[in-house]
């Protein structure tokens, strides 16, 4: 029998349907949740369902609509992925800083070592490029819900400025846990931290004043490009050599040198990764691509193909359009090439999750990946502070790796622990602050 959806007076519209949400079984609620994994917002939802006038179906929908368990099994479902390539960009982190302070010099001039350093040139791109995309996520989803956009925007620049606080606080903790040792000036240093916070204002920003998708698209591309355009001369002939050093080298990464530092994270390449994640953020969330996430993730894979062999041809371009060329350092075609790799890795993160091992249960990487700021954290002091499990500089190859498979399992808990007792804390305080209360009174009665 077909029958047009009710009116909305005759529907609430922030309470499920008492029958559906009763007796629907928990079985079937997971198998209509899996079926409608390529619904991307609940309007597509209630389109699809009105679009097909059975009344089934549409008390079905309107179930999901107004159960916000199910949505969030769909959202993880069709998100998931991003966790798992956070927690890719982690245990590559791991695999990089645990064999380049653990090594001795020997091992340092193995081929192994040689190899093992190319893991450096995927962390700190990813774990921006996914700033970029998450930045996307929540300014869509705060859209949709009819959020103004100053509001918007200013709980993006709050969320950036925390994570820029982080980032100083990171570095007063790596300072005193380093005394008498560490040198003043590592307060100042710029890091991935600092550079990601200061990312996401500058998104945020980039948000506010560019309304609808396409223009956010273009705005994030075009300042992904800028950005990457004007690094060389920032790093040589154009440099702010005016500023003092300690603002300087969040332009350039010079920090206290004469020259600007590649192991550093200066505003300029590192912020343009982090724009081109918000223009695929952007993508990734329209409409045709969130009802076909499979063919997006291919068509993302074939266009990081293209623009490697795009970084190569300019590359070998007889013309040369600055003064100082460092392809490994600034040369905007190693940033292309770089990009390239990260919607490869993107689309083998995605087929992984949706075809492949992601779906054999539980995953170390995805679990890493919810908590990646906190195993960020803790790794570092395990593995270049005070309280590395191995003595620095000194260690083999089968030592090392030893300890790294170590690091691994500990950050895989710790995330686990993180998660198992998220919120628990306030309860906790909560209900101890109430039994205080129910002792007092009983005390004056």
């Amino acid at each position: 029998m077909n029958r047009p959806p009710a009116s909305p007076s005759q529907t609430p519209q922030n309470a499920a349907s008492p029958t559906i949400t009763a007796h629907t079984p928990s079985a079937v609620k997971k198998l209509i949740c899996q079926d409608l994994e390529l619904a991307a917002t609940q309007e597509i939802l209630l389109e699809n369902a009105a679009r097909s006038g059975e009344n089934l179906i549409w008390i079905f929908a309107s179930w999901i609509l107004f159960n916000p368990d199910c949505m969030t099994i769909i959202e993880q479902q069709r998100l998931g992925y991003i966790d798992w390539l956070r927690g890719l960009a982690c245990l590559v982190m791991f695999q990089v800083h645990c064999y380049d302070s653990w090594l001795s010099p020997a091992a340092r001039h193995s081929s192994f070592y040689g190899w093992s350093r190319f893991g450096g040139i995927l962390p700190g791109p990813l774990f921006l490029f996914l700033a970029g995309i998450s930045v996307a996520l929540v300014t869509d989803k705060l859209r949709r819900k009819g959020m103004p956009r100053n509001q918007i925007a200013a709980r993006t620049i709050r969320r950036g400025g925390e994570i820029f606080a982080l980032g100083l606080l990171f570095r007063v903790q790596e300072f005193a846990l380093g005394w008498p040792w560490s040198p003043w000036t590592d307060l100042l240093r710029v890091d991935i931290l600092n550079t990601i916070g200061i990312s996401i204002v500058l998104m945020g920003l980039a948000c506010w004043a560019a309304q609808g998708r396409g223009a956010n698209v273009l705005v994030a591309a075009g300042a992904a490009l800028g950005v990457a355009m004007i690094t060389p001369p920032l790093w040589t002939t154009w440099r702010p050599r005016w500023l003092p050093w300690y603002l300087e080298t969040y332009i350039n990464g010079v920090h206290i040198f004469n020259k600007p530092q590649s192991w550093l994270f200066p505003i300029f390449p590192w912020c343009a990764f982090a724009f081109a994640g918000l223009a695929v953020g952007f993508i990734l969330f329209s409409d045709w691509p969130a009802r076909n996430p499979g063919i997006t993730a291919g068509l993302l894979g074939g266009a990081g193909v293209g623009i490697y062999y795009l970084s190569a041809w300019l590359d070998a371009l007889p013309v040369r359009l600055y003064a100082v060329y460092d392809y490994w350092h600034t040369s905007p075609n190693y940033f292309l090439a770089r990009l390239a790799i990260l919607l490869g890795v993107t689309f083998v993160g995605y087929a992984w999750c949706r075809w492949g091992a992601g779906q054999w249960g539980f995953s170390p990487l995805m679990q890493m990946g919810q908590t990646s700021l906190l195993v960020y954290w803790v790794h570092i002091e395990f593995v270049y502070g005070r309280f590395s499990i191995l003595k620095k500089g000194a260690q083999t190859i089968p030592a090392a790796s030893v300890g790294l498979l170590v690091i691994f399992v500990a950050m895989v808990l710790l995330s686990m622990a993180r998660t198992r007792w998220k919120g628990r804390g306030a309860r906790i305080f909560a209900g101890s602050r109430e039994a205080l209360q129910r002792a007092a009174g009983a005390q004056r009665t």
